[in-house]
C-alpha cells in the first residue's frame, strides 16, 4: 500500500538504449575477468560473478594474487577499483573480495 499522500503509478519503465551498463550476463563476466587477468598477471584465481539478476550492473569479484601480498585490503581494493576504472563507470555496485595465495 502506498504511503499517505502518495499514489502508485506502476512499475517504473526505463526506455530501450536509456541503460548504459555493462554487457549483460556472461559477456559482462568475460570482459570484467579479461580486465583483471590482464591487470593482475600474477593472480591464481580470478572469479567474477554478474549478482545484478543478468543485467551487468553489478558484479562481485575474487581475486587471488600475489600482488596483494603485504598490502592492506583497503590498498588490495583500491587496486582492483583503479583496474576497473573504466567499467565501473557503467556499474551500479562491485563487491570485491582479495586474498593471497597460501605459502
Amino acid at each position: 500500500m502506498a504511503a499517505a499522500g502518495l499514489r502508485s503509478r506502476g512499475p517504473l519503465l526505463v526506455p530501450r538504449g536509456a541503460w548504459r551498463g555493462l554487457s549483460a550476463g556472461a559477456d559482462g563476466e568475460e570482459r570484467v575477468s579479461r580486465v583483471l587477468r590482464e591487470k593482475f598477471p600474477r593472480a591464481s584465481a580470478i572469479r567474477v560473478v554478474d549478482i545484478s539478476g543478468g543485467c551487468g550492473a553489478m558484479y562481485e569479484i575474487h581475486i587471488e594474487s600475489e600482488e596483494f601480498r603485504e598490502k592492506r585490503t583497503v590498498q588490495q581494493h583500491q587496486m582492483v577499483n583503479q583496474a576497473l576504472s573504466e567499467e565501473i563507470k557503467s556499474m551500479h555496485g562491485l563487491r570485491i573480495f582479495t586474498s593471497v595465495p597460501k605459502p
